[in-house]
């Protein structure tokens, strides 16, 4: 019996942010898969999801304000809220760039970094499941952490490859700005997996 009220919406306020950034990726993977036929509703189904995000992340930190006694380190609230943020903004400005700099065709290296992208959301969603019921994330992590890596060896090995092969060099720069967006994007699901680790950590 807890004798202190513990405000447990944050949990649900976190799983509410995941599901938005596993919606966002699923569109990211659409539109990179269909082409520029897709590329700018999805971009635009996109835009407003990050809205929403923003409301989220809004409501954590109102509540973090208000509430006295918090399931987590206020501290650690915050900077896993702010790395979700980065999350959907990260998935946001790759689509921006795709629709703006009209890549046609997408290569298949970019379709993979999307494909990333969401396996990176469920495993964020699985974690974040975990983390509400009091279960292990650290499989969860470590899987991010894996496919953080795999998209370090695909967009450098797709880097390497527009200075070997692309002969434009107005082209080279939209795609390897585009690639640097696709990694930063899975650097900031790591992000969030490494905030989590440290929770576990800090409160084992």
């Amino acid at each position: 019996m807890r004798l202190l009220p513990r405000e447990e919406k944050f949990y649900r306020l976190f799983l509410k942010q995941v599901s938005i950034i596993s919606d966002a990726s699923a569109l990211l993977v659409e539109g990179v898969r269909s082409g520029n036929s897709r590329l700018e509703g999805a971009a635009k189904e996109i835009a407003l999801l990050e809205h929403k995000g923003d409301e989220v992340i809004h409501e954590i930190f109102t509540r973090l304000n208000q509430t006295f006694i918090t399931p987590l380190d206020p501290e650690d609230i915050h900077n896993i809220s702010s790395a979700l943020d980065n999350v959907l903004d990260g998935i946001e400005d790759t689509m921006h760039r795709l629709v703006s700099y009209r890549i046609n065709p997408i290569p298949t290296t970019m379709v993979s970094m999307a494909q990333i992208v969401g396996a990176c959301a469920k495993s964020l969603h699985a974690a974040f499941e975990a983390l509400e019921k009091d279960r292990l994330i650290m499989e969860h992590c470590i899987e991010i952490n894996r496919l953080e890596n795999e998209a370090d060896r695909i967009s450098r090995g797709a880097v390497a490859d527009l200075f070997n092969k692309e002969s434009d060099p107005v082209t080279l720069i939209k795609l390897k700005e585009v690639y640097e967006f696709f990694e930063e994007t899975v650097d900031s699901c790591e992000d969030v997996a490494d905030v989590l680790q440290n929770v576990v950590v800090k409160n084992s």
